[in-house]
């Protein structure tokens, strides 16, 4: 859905509830709520699991990693929190919404992203400050900012709070292999050629490309090609010279399944 105008910046701090064990308070948004759930323990190589949970209203929607031409994908900075290191984001598979622009992908029910948090020093206590800027939208995006606060050691035991990040991180693409995955991608001008295998029903599978390193990608049109499933890309942008090493990370999607990797360009 491309930004018609983009609404007030929403900053939000205020929570709507208590705080929940090694959870953050759920904060109200415009189109949604939000927190932050960890599970309050990292492991032995000090990683932290979480979740970003969203509940979306009815009518409204947020956004995949790559959301098109002018959506907000979600974006967690930990640089304001004690002894937290970094925050990786990761996602579940998205849906394709059409629109004149081409489309975008992204989530239109509740949704949780799973987050690992590096501890940089697991001996140590671990407060995180996680500021978080994503979209929503309804006829148009509302950028949301919200700083959502959580004590590891609050409840590290909670199994409410457990069981949330599990079904999460549950919930993400497998990993893409031979048999359910890409297993080509060349550019050539200004189109990338998907070439890719799923379990059945390739006339429903759908493919979802991330933007990277200088490359700015359109909605892929599907279309099966002597038996073998291909998707072609449009590109937008490239860098003049490939950069060595280039990866695009994609989801592959059918009714019965997902999965995850990284395009190698050849």
């Amino acid at each position: 859905m491309r930004i018609a105008a983009f609404a007030a910046l929403i900053v939000l701090g205020a929570s709507i509830v208590p705080a929940l064990a090694s959870s953050s308070p759920w904060t109200e948004a415009q189109g949604a709520n939000l927190r932050l759930v960890t599970t309050g323990v990292p492991d032995a190589d000090g990683k932290l699991r979480g979740a970003l949970e969203i509940q979306l209203r009815p009518g409204w929607k947020t956004y995949w990693r790559d959301p098109g031409s002018s959506g907000v994908p979600p974006a967690v900075d930990v640089s304001g929190s004690l002894n937290i290191a970094a925050a990786e984001v990761s996602f579940p598979a998205p849906k394709r919404f059409p629109d004149e622009f081409g489309g975008w992908a992204g989530y239109d029910g509740p949704v949780a992203f799973p987050v690992v948090l590096t501890v940089a020093d697991p001996s140590k206590a671990a407060v995180v400050e996680a500021a978080v800027f994503l979209g929503v939208c309804e006829s148009i995006c509302v950028p949301v900012q919200a700083t959502l606060d959580v004590d590891t050691g609050g409840d590290p035991q909670n199994t409410d709070d457990a069981s949330v990040v599990a079904q999460a991180f549950a919930n993400l693409p497998a990993e893409a292999d031979k048999v359910f995955g890409a297993v080509a991608a060349t550019i050539a001008g200004d189109k990338l050629t998907v070439e890719a295998v799923v379990p059945g029903m390739p006339e429903q599978a759908e493919l979802f490309v991330a933007s990277a390193d200088g490359y700015s990608l359109g909605a892929p049109e599907r279309a099966i090609v002597d038996g073998r499933l291909r998707f072609v890309v449009p590109v937008f942008d490239q860098p003049k010279a490939a950069p060595a090493g280039v990866v695009l990370p994609y989801t592959l999607t059918t009714p019965s399944g997902a999965v995850s990797g990284s395009l190698p360009l050849d």
